[in-house]
C-alpha cells in the first residue's frame, strides 16, 4: 500500500489516504518519496481553480526521493539513486512534438497529481523516462522545488536564446522570480528586479540582481524606457503592461510564467514600431530538466525553502495561502 494525503473534496483539508501500489510496468520505476515540494499549482488543484481536478486528489509534484524498485527495460536509473520527477510525468513519445524533444505540448502528456496520484504520499510509481537523477551538488529539499519552479523559469532562458550580456529583468520576487534572478545571473546577463514592494531590493541584490525598479515609480519606470532585452514575468498579478512594454528594447520579448488573474492588454503598436513580442513558457521537456539540474548544481543555485514534515501539510498549505511563504515550502518524510 502506498501512504498519501489527499483533499476528498474541492477546498477541504487532506486527509490520510492509501491506494494499492499500482503494478510496475517495464519502463517504471517505485520511488521512495523523501520530500515533496508545496507549490501553488497544487493549491489550484486542491481547491479546483482550473475545474479539472478528480478526488480523492493527492497533489504533489515537486518529489524527489530513491529508487527502490525498477522495470527491466530501466537502464539509466539505479537502485538505491536519488531521484526527481516533476509536473510532467509522462507522454506517447511517438507524435511529432515528442519526437523533437517538445514533450511539454504531447496531447497525450501525463501530469502528476492531475492524471495520476502525486508526492504527498511515501511512495510513487512512475514512467523512469520522466525521472531525473538528482545531482550530488544539491541537497533533496534545494532539488525538489527546482522540478517545478526552476523548471519554469530556466527553460524560457534557452527557448528564446537569452544569454550575456543581454539586459534581463524579472518582474516579481517570489517563489519563482528569486530562482529567475539566480539564472540571470548565472547565464551572465545584466540583471534588473522589478517589483512593488521596495523593501525587497537588498534582498533582490542578494539573490543576483544589479538593479532594481519600483514598478510604482514613475520616474524611475521612464528612465528604463527601451532598457532590456527580455522581462520574465513571474508575477501573478494585474499590472500596467502598456508600461512594463515600454521598458523593452527593439527585437524584445515579454515572457509570461506566472499567471495574471485578468487578460493583459497590450497596444499592438509598441510590438510593431520595435518588432517586439510577447511569448509564454510552460514547464521544460526531458533534456532541458536534466540540464536544468547539472545547470544549478554548477553555479550552486537554491531557492530559499522553508521545512514541514509532510504531516504538517495542511498548516504549511495554510501558510502558503497567506502568501508568507519565504520562497519555497518543502515537505519531508
Amino acid at each position: 500500500m502506498i501512504h498519501a494525503y489527499a483533499a476528498l473534496a474541492a477546498s477541504k483539508p487532506l486527509e490520510p489516504f492509501e491506494y494499492s501500489i499500482p503494478p510496475l510496468q517495464d519502463d517504471c520505476v517505485e520511488i521512495a518519496i523523501e520530500c515533496c515540494g508545496l507549490c501553488y499549482s497544487d493549491v489550484h488543484m486542491i481547491d479546483n481553480d482550473w475545474k479539472n481536478a478528480k478526488y480523492p486528489l493527492v497533489p504533489g509534484h515537486e518529489i524527489v526521493g530513491k529508487v527502490t524498485r525498477k522495470g527491466k527495460n530501466v537502464r539509466e536509473l539505479e537502485l538505491g539513486a536519488r531521484v526527481g520527477l516533476g509536473w510532467q510525468c509522462g507522454a506517447c513519445l511517438k507524435c511529432e512534438f515528442c519526437l523533437r524533444g517538445d514533450e511539454t505540448v504531447c496531447s497525450a502528456k501525463v501530469r502528476t497529481c492531475v492524471d495520476q496520484y502525486g508526492g504527498f504520499a511515501d511512495k510513487i510509481v512512475a514512467d523512469s523516462r520522466f525521472v531525473y537523477p538528482i545531482p550530488a551538488g544539491l541537497s533533496p529539499t534545494s532539488a525538489a522545488p527546482l522540478l517545478c519552479a526552476g523548471i519554469t523559469v530556466y527553460t524560457p532562458f534557452i527557448t528564446y536564446k537569452v544569454q550575456a550580456p543581454q539586459s534581463v529583468a524579472i518582474i516579481g520576487i517570489g517563489g519563482l522570480g528569486h530562482l529567475a534572478l539566480q539564472f540571470a545571473r548565472a547565464f551572465g546577463c545584466q540583471v534588473t528586479a522589478i517589483s512593488s514592494s521596495p523593501a525587497k531590493e537588498q534582498e533582490a541584490r542578494q539573490l543576483g540582481a544589479h538593479h532594481f525598479l519600483n514598478v510604482n515609480d514613475p520616474t524611475a519606470m521612464k528612465n528604463r524606457v527601451n532598457a532590456f532585452d527580455f522581462i520574465l514575468s513571474t508575477a501573478h498579478a494585474d499590472l500596467d503592461w502598456a508600461a512594463i512594454g515600454q521598458l523593452l528594447r527593439p527585437h524584445g520579448k515579454l515572457c509570461f510564467v506566472g499567471l495574471p488573474p485578468s487578460d493583459v492588454h497590450f497596444p499592438v503598436r509598441l510590438l510593431i514600431s520595435g518588432n517586439r513580442c510577447i511569448c509564454g513558457s510552460g514547464t521544460g521537456s526531458r533534456t532541458r530538466m536534466a540540464e536544468m539540474l547539472q545547470f544549478a548544481a554548477l553555479h550552486k543555485i537554491e531557492p530559499q525553502v522553508e521545512v514541514f514534515p509532510m504531516k504538517k501539510l495542511n498548516e504549511a498549505i495554510q501558510r502558503l495561502k497567506a502568501n508568507q511563504a519565504r520562497y519555497r515550502i518543502v515537505l519531508t518524510n
